[in-house]
């Protein structure tokens, strides 16, 4: 079945590569970010993967920090697209963040964009799938959810501010037919995370595309991304002490 999605923060990291993944699968694709020459290079990247076999991608450019005018941009992009099936939420910002050192505009900056911002797309997407009967939204959270973790203490709070959203929009949208499918990342990577290769278990963000969009098509409440070993250690990630971080900084 051809599939219509919609991602967010399409332009670079994660979001570029579940496009080709998506491209590769033959979905009709919505992509958006604020670059848009960013975007106008990645359409015709994907038109030279696609091989002229599937619709080009429509882009909108937006900045999801911006609610008041992303929400609008959104909107127009979903009925450009002629409709939705799956939304994406997939933009994000991080950077250290040290507290009581005078990080809060960079705390803040994080939690306009990741929270803030991402709930009021992912609630224009929820409305357009409530009105259309059907739908599937995703939320590209991240393992940080699950932990508190020094010099990331706002990123660490918009995802799990951003996990508990999402289940309580299982809960109340399932019963309408809208599948909620929350993505917890590991180390993947991408711009967002540098020097990435340092942390256990990372990965391409072309194999995270792939396992994110195999639980989409399996519409999966929860994607662990890598699935191992994270799966079997997600239980303990409250549990790790203090003193483990303090070594690390």
């Amino acid at each position: 079945m051809t599939r219509t999605v919609v991602i967010t923060g399409a332009s670079a990291g994660i979001g570029r590569a579940l496009a080709f993944e998506c491209a590769r699968r033959g979905w009709r694709l919505g992509l958006a970010s604020r670059r848009r020459d960013a975007l106008e290079t990645l359409r015709g990247e994907l038109d030279a993967v696609t091989a002229g076999h599937a619709p080009p991608a429509t882009v909108a450019e937006l900045d999801v920090a911006d609610p008041a005018g992303a929400v609008p941009r959104l909107q127009a992009l979903f009925e450009a697209l002629g409709g939705v099936d799956v939304f994406i939420a997939n933009a994000g910002v991080n950077e250290f963040t040290r507290i009581g050192k005078g990080g809060f505009p960079g705390s803040q900056r994080i939690l306009q964009t990741n929270l803030i911002g991402t709930l009021a797309t992912m609630e224009a997407a929820a409305a357009h799938f409530v009105a259309r009967g059907h739908g599937h939204l995703v939320g590209i959270s991240s393992l940080a959810a699950l932990m508190s973790i020094p010099t990331q203490g706002a990123y660490c709070a918009s995802k799990a501010g951003l996990s508990s959203w999402l289940g309580a929009a299982r809960i109340e949208l399932g019963r309408q037919g809208i599948a909620v499918t929350e993505v917890q990342p590991g180390f993947v990577d991408t711009e967002i995370m540098p020097d990435v290769g340092r942390y256990p278990f990372a990965i391409k963000a072309d194999a995270a595309a792939r396992t994110i969009v195999d639980g989409i098509e399996r519409r999966r409440r929860l994607v662990v991304v890598p699935g191992f070993p994270w799966r079997l250690l997600r239980p303990f990630a409250r549990m790790i002490p203090d003193s483990a971080w303090r070594r690390r900084r």
